[in-house]
């Protein structure tokens, strides 16, 4: 999942007080006189415009170990993370712990750059249906942190002005709060697509519950031909079409906004009513003053609750040419204890990808995060069909469907070859 919009390149060092390397042993090398290992820690999060919480739990690391040292290292996210990691990786001069998501880390996986973490105490603690994104090959290759949501944005202020008291939960309900809002003067939802990523990642959040909530299995049953986009993704694509028929969205316009810049800074100044965009975005909204609601897209039937849509987002691994391996598991296992990762999800206002993990709760993602423990959601495959390369010829196809340069029939089997391509 494209979380670009971070244009700031920025790098920052923690080295601060570390603490006892307990559980290492001898394969941790480069120490200093006194025994202290520095490991050099490499992320797209952490810095810049989102701090996470990074530097926080780093320096609590520290305490805990004061025998290791982190030299944190934020790069901005996107191709700049890529370019730069990709021959450090080959030159066997990379961190010793590297932020991946599931796509970098099949790459660099299938690459050798990756150890196998398989046998770590958290490896085995990792949900069920969030495992497959942090394994290939059978390995554990990463330690999943997040679990994010993605899906409507409201600004309370502007939907009271309409007589709208909180966020609409299905398909005909959230039509009418359009009308409403429009009714008001005020422009009902900002939907900026420059990049494809916005039309098809709410594709998918509309999929997630019209798909979805009738078959779980959605995903296997593609992979092995039981299923196609056409007819079953019909409804999700024909209500992108609807909120331009009834005039809450032009898409000609919202195709030429950037959505990871423009849009976050449109919205946070209360330009529209409701925003589509992933849950990282609630603590920058949440500057802006305006009481704000998070929530699954609604698309569902009258009456129906909605499924969200979460993807398996941060992850960290260890780098198989690592010198200081020790030190750098134990980084990444304090991570992963609940009290620790806590402080990252909290943050990131997302979900454990633990089992009996613990889940952050605000306000703001009250109704997003009551679907997540109701088991009304479903993680974007990006493991298997919607990786990044199908991601990007997705979201191309349905701009062109959005532009009317293509038939709703002719779109869905541009994305059934997009998706089915390996």
């Amino acid at each position: 999942m494209k979380r670009s919009g971070r244009r700031l390149a920025v790098v920052i060092t923690v080295a601060a007080m570390a603490a006892p390397l307990a559980a290492c042993g001898g394969g941790s090398s480069g120490a200093s006189s006194d025994g202290t290992v520095t490991i050099h820690v490499q992320a797209w999060k952490g810095g810049g415009a989102e701090p996470a919480n990074v530097a926080e739990i780093n320096k609590a690391f520290e305490k805990a170990h004061p025998k290791i040292k982190v030299d944190f290292e934020y790069i901005t996210a996107n191709d700049t993370y890529v370019q730069k990691l990709q021959p450090e990786l080959l030159g066997g001069k990379a961190g010793d712990v590297i932020m991946v998501d599931t796509d970098k880390m099949k790459k660099w996986g299938a690459s050798g750059y990756l150890a196998d973490l398989s046998k770590e105490t958290w490896a085995s603690k990792i949900a069920p249906d969030a495992k497959p994104f942090a394994q290939a090959d059978g390995k554990t290759l990463a330690m999943p942190m997040e679990l994010i949501g993605i899906g409507l944005y409201a600004n309370m202020d502007l939907l009271k002005k309409a007589g709208i008291t909180e966020v609409p939960a299905d398909w005909p309900t959230f039509l009418d709060d359009l009308a409403k809002v429009k009714k008001a003067g005020i422009n009902p939802i900002a939907l900026p697509d420059k990049s494809g990523w916005t039309g098809s990642s709410v594709f998918q959040a509309a999929g997630s519950t019209t798909v979805y909530q009738k078959s779980r299995t959605w995903d296997a049953d593609f992979l092995v031909g039981k299923n196609s986009f056409d007819p079953d993704w019909s409804g999700p694509l024909a209500q992108l079409k609807t909120l331009e028929d009834k005039g809450y969205v032009n898409w000609k316009n919202e195709l030429g906004i950037d959505e990871w810049s423009q849009g976050p800074q449109d919205f946070s100044a209360g330009k529209s009513a409701f925003w589509y965009q992933g849950a990282w975005q609630v603590s920058n909204v949440k500057k802006a003053g305006f009481p704000v609601s998070f929530a699954p897209w609604p698309g569902g039937d009258k009456g129906t609750e909605p499924n969200g849509m979460l993807f398996s987002g941060t992850m960290w691994a260890v780098n198989s040419q690592s010198q200081k391996a020790d030190a750098a598991r134990e980084y990444v296992d304090f991570w992963s204890q609940s009290e620790n990762l806590a402080k990252y999800l909290d943050a990131e206002h997302a979900e454990s990808p633990f089992t009996g993990g613990t889940t952050p709760e605000s306000t703001e993602t009250t109704a997003f995060t009551t679907a997540f423990k109701d088991g009304r959601y479903r993680i974007l495959p990006s493991d298997s069909w919607y990786g990044a390369a199908a991601e990007t010829a997705i979201g191309s196809k349905i701009q062109a469907y959005l532009l009317g340069k293509a038939s709703a029939a002719q779109t869905l089997k541009d994305i059934q070859t997009a998706a089915s391509a390996k």
